[in-house]
């Protein structure tokens, strides 16, 4: 099973074991919230630019709150189901690419916002996938830094993803420091260190894709 689809796995089972009305790391949202937002996702690809285009928000937040009116376990059981037929996810490599580190941050999004979680190290193999992915597109997480960014992880390699005057090191498993990229910064166990005008500035980095 690829990365994505045990992720998506995982998810889904969070998301029923928390119930519709459970909080997450996502602000403002329920687990119901983001269930509809994983369905819209795949299954609605006009919605896909108000992700990221706010002037184009509005439509996409009018069709995730329609799918949230939807009974929350079919709405999760379409998630676990995998994306639709003409879905763009469905291509080829697409799922695999595009899912797994959103399947992850998510998966955490459910888990770290319920009472009592402890996180877990990932298996090496994915571990060190993520390690690879953070090294190759670390400098657009953290293209906003004012300095510059060094990831560290324990007893492990280490990259500058952003270079400056100064630099902070942000030390941490692969999967946390995923977390810190994606602005899970106050449930991430990442720990920042550096010159404290270099650790003063990059507190205040929006960070994420």
């Amino acid at each position: 099973m690829s990365a994505a689809s045990d992720y998506r796995q995982s998810l889904a089972d969070a998301l029923l074991s928390a119930g519709p009305d459970a909080p997450t790391l996502c602000e403002g949202w329920t687990t119901r919230d983001l269930a509809a937002h994983l369905v819209t996702r795949e299954g609605r690809p006009d919605t896909g630019p108000g992700l990221v285009l706010p002037p184009l928000a509005g439509w996409t937040e009018r069709v995730r709150r329609e799918a949230a009116a939807r009974p929350f376990a079919d709405l999760v059981e379409q998630f676990r189901s995998g994306p639709p037929r003409l879905s763009p996810f469905r291509l080829p490599g697409v799922d695999a690419g595009a899912n797994a580190t959103e399947f992850l941050v998510h998966l955490e999004d459910v888990r770290r916002a319920q009472s009592g979680y402890r996180p877990e190290p990932l298996p090496a193999h994915r571990s060190a996938a993520l390690w690879k992915l953070l090294a190759r597109r670390g400098s657009v997480f953290y293209r906003h830094s004012p300095v510059g960014v060094v990831l560290v992880v324990p007893d492990g390699p280490r990259r500058q993803v952003r270079r400056g005057p100064v630099s902070v090191v942000l030390t941490g498993r692969p999967e946390e420091l995923l977390l810190h990229a994606f602005g899970r910064t106050g449930h991430a166990d990442v720990e920042v260190t550096g010159p404290p005008e270099a650790v003063a500035a990059f507190r205040g980095t929006r960070l994420g894709v």
